[in-house]
């Protein structure tokens, strides 16, 4: 898989930029490019704590989308491969954390709406979303209705990467025709949870599968001094972080440092930021 992968970034503002009460910001990675989304943290606080939880003990780790369901919605955090890169992966479900409250009705109200992500659940007990999430490809408003069915929680929304759930929403049905990007029924080999499942090609093998890899980097940007900012971020894993900046858009960026992440919090200070403006962003390499 590491020939198929590509570079993800996160562009962030100058400080003056900041907003103070913006959500927890996250990534999935996927094949297509990455998809960047911002949490709801101060509305939907037990829903975002839940799903902050899995992603920092690593239950998402080799995680890949299980269903994809064109012009409704690409769902995840059920199942991960165990073994990758091996002659003999696995398939694993999700260990999970107790079932978390429902919050549709705690804080704004927030509409399934095209681009933002919930937790699915079990139909007929509004209190089961554990693990698993997933992403509205297209407006679901039938999902808010108020009864044990539905009430699904909206708790963020993607401010990056729509183009990447358009391309979701091509995948098609595999009618043993399509020579990529399909989703067939592979239930009779790997369960019931798989009648939806996205291929990148029609073959149930491991390079096949649509995985998503989800992290956090949390930058923020601070004025230190008149031409000093500090850049900080939660650092990814094993993987080359770089800091750049540029100084007007069209950007041509200058890199400012390049590190290997070990997933904790770093920091780099820019002391010759003499521009009056300065745009910044941590990009990952993979």
């Amino acid at each position: 898989m590491s020939s198929w992968r590509v570079l993800s970034s996160v562009l962030i503002l100058t400080f003056s930029f900041a907003c103070k009460g913006a959500g927890t910001l996250v990534q999935f990675r996927t094949i297509f490019g990455d998809v960047e989304l911002e949490l709801y943290d101060q509305d939907k606080p037990l829903t975002v704590q839940n799903f902050v939880r899995y992603v920092q003990s690593g239950a998402y780790l080799n995680g890949f989308s299980h269903r994809l369901v064109p012009g409704f919605v690409v769902q995840g955090g059920g199942f991960y491969l165990t073994n990758r890169g091996t002659a003999s992966p696995l398939v694993v479900p999700v260990s999970t954390f107790a079932p978390v409250p429902n919050e549709f009705n705690v804080g704004r109200r927030f509409s399934n709406t095209n681009g933002t992500i919930a937790m699915a659940k079990l139909g007929g007990d509004t209190n089961s979303a554990t693990s698993q999430w997933f992403i509205n490809l297209v407006n679901n408003p039938f999902l808010d209705a108020p009864d044990t069915n539905n009430l699904f929680v909206v708790f963020g929304h993607v401010i990056k990467g729509t183009n990447i759930l358009a391309t979701l929403n091509g995948f098609q049905l595999y009618n043993q025709t399509q020579q990529s990007n399909l989703v067939a029924d592979v239930s009779s080999s790997l369960g019931g949870a798989f009648t939806r499942c996205p291929l990148l090609y029609p073959a149930l093998v491991e390079t096949n599968l649509l995985f998503i890899d989800i992290s956090f980097l949390q930058v923020s940007v601070r004025k230190v001094a008149a031409t000093t900012r500090e850049i900080s971020w939660n650092s990814a894993t094993g993987l080359t972080n770089i800091v750049e900046f540029t100084t007007n858009f069209p950007p041509v960026w200058n890199t400012l440092i390049s590190t290997n992440g070990n997933g904790s919090r770093f920091t780099f200070t820019d002391s010759n930021a003499t521009n009056s403006i300065r745009f910044y962003r941590v990009r990952v390499a993979y």
